[in-house]
């Protein structure tokens, strides 16, 4: 059995592949933000001309060259319990997906690798499983209250992780979850463990990245967060 890397009364955390550490699959509903399938890597960062890039180049995600990584989680989670996953347009979405939602993020986000000058501004977020069908009353798109998010002093600096998710748009996604302990296979940077603590509920997480991990450790050390906070 794998130790924890970090455990609380709300929030464990494992430092390993998810296929392999598989304590989050007995959790109730999965929320999370799997290797896109897309190979992302970037450069040396933004720069203002004649001055030097102020964030560091980033050599990829762990398991992002197909989207092998979120078919297997995502065949061992099965389609009994609810899920909600983040991927990208470019990318086929997930076998049984119910309804697409649209994360927009801020004006400072996306502007590399662009085509047509339009802005990469968008993530689409999965609902699978076993979700209730009923009367909508809220938009499909979903925004967040910070500032930035790929800028040099945005979360993505914060965090060191390239795709940082805003508290604030966790906490709506886990919110609109039926009750239960909330799984993130691929922590990523812990917003999602952020959020499902802020909101009182359990939730378990698996990181295959042991800087990631660190990161989230302090992030779940610190004192819980406002729900809505964008941190």
């Amino acid at each position: 059995m794998t130790a924890p890397y970090y455990s609380d009364d709300s929030v464990t955390l494992y430092l390993g592949d998810c296929h392999e550490v598989t304590d989050w699959l007995a959790a109730d509903v999965l929320v999370t933000d799997p290797p896109y399938g897309i190979g992302w890597r970037t450069g040396g960062g933004l720069k203002t001309p004649g001055r030097r890039a102020k964030s560091r180049a980033n050599a990829g995600i762990a398991g992002d060259l197909d989207v092998s990584n979120r078919d297997a989680a995502l065949a061992a989670w099965g389609d009994r319990r609810c899920a909600v996953v983040f991927g990208s347009p470019t990318i086929i979405a997930p076998t049984g997906t119910r309804q697409v939602l649209v994360y927009r993020k801020p004006a400072d986000a996306g502007v590399r690798g662009t085509f047509g000058g339009f802005r990469r501004d968008i993530e689409l977020i999965y609902l699978l499983g076993p979700w209730v069908s009923g009367i909508g009353g809220r938009s499909a798109v979903l925004t967040t209250g910070a500032a930035n998010v790929g800028a040099t002093t945005g979360l993505a600096s914060r965090y060191s992780h390239p795709h940082a998710k805003p508290v604030d748009v966790m906490t709506d996604l886990v919110a609109a979850c039926p009750p239960g302990v909330v799984a993130d296979p691929f922590a990523g940077c812990g917003s999602t463990l952020v959020a499902a603590r802020n909101l009182g509920r359990r939730a378990v997480g698996v990181e295959i990245d042991e800087r990631y991990c660190e990161v989230i450790a302090r992030r779940l050390a610190q004192d819980v967060l406002p729900i809505g906070g964008v941190s």
